[in-house]
């Protein structure tokens, strides 16, 4: 309920995400969509996007969803169901992560609000290539405003694979934010 810093480990959370499905586990192939593997879809998104995005923002795309290694990934007509008191827990998690690896507790409005964008990309793209939609049903059935990628080919991992490169590219990303802040 008031997570500390202190707490937190990003062994954890990539542990977490690894196994924490996206679609409810309702995808396509061999091994489950995760949280970790769509995390980096979105720090993906955001480079492409924003080419000279700063590691301070990509990092906070990488961990957006970080508070979900201990709340899972709620669906979204659930989520509006659980309402306030889940996303005030969701905040609280989020906020003591971005303190945990040296990013402001809450983030810049444009910098939100392009993540979520790539977040909403991302599952867009999720829904077409994973979960069984057509891109007019990410329109008419889940309200999508933004277009699935159409040159990303999604592949889901097992759960050490996808835990190996969500670390993988964290590790990048805190040298990259470490340069930065000097």
């Amino acid at each position: 309920i008031d997570p500390s810093p202190l707490d937190i480990e990003i062994e954890d959370i990539a542990l977490g995400l690894a196994r924490n499905t996206r679609w409810n586990g309702q995808t396509k192939g061999a091994h489950a969509w995760s949280v970790a593997q769509h995390s980096d879809l979105v720090v993906d998104i955001v480079r492409r996007l924003k080419p000279r995005a700063t590691a301070r923002l990509l990092m906070a795309a990488k961990l957006h969803d970080a508070s979900e290694y201990v709340t899972h990934d709620l669906i979204t007509p659930l989520k509006a169901v659980v309402g306030d008191v889940f996303k005030e827990v969701e905040n609280r998690l989020t906020r003591a992560i971005f303190l945990r690896f040296g990013l402001p507790a809450v983030l810049a409005t444009p910098d939100k609000a392009l993540i979520k964008r790539a977040d909403l990309i991302a599952a867009a793209t999720e829904a077409v290539q994973l979960a069984g939609f057509s891109e007019k049903e990410c329109r008419s059935v889940l309200n999508f405003k933004e277009k699935p990628l159409k040159h990303v080919k999604l592949t889901p991992l097992s759960v050490a694979e996808a835990e190996r490169e969500f670390l993988a590219g964290f590790q990048q990303l805190e040298k990259a934010l470490k340069l930065e802040q000097r």
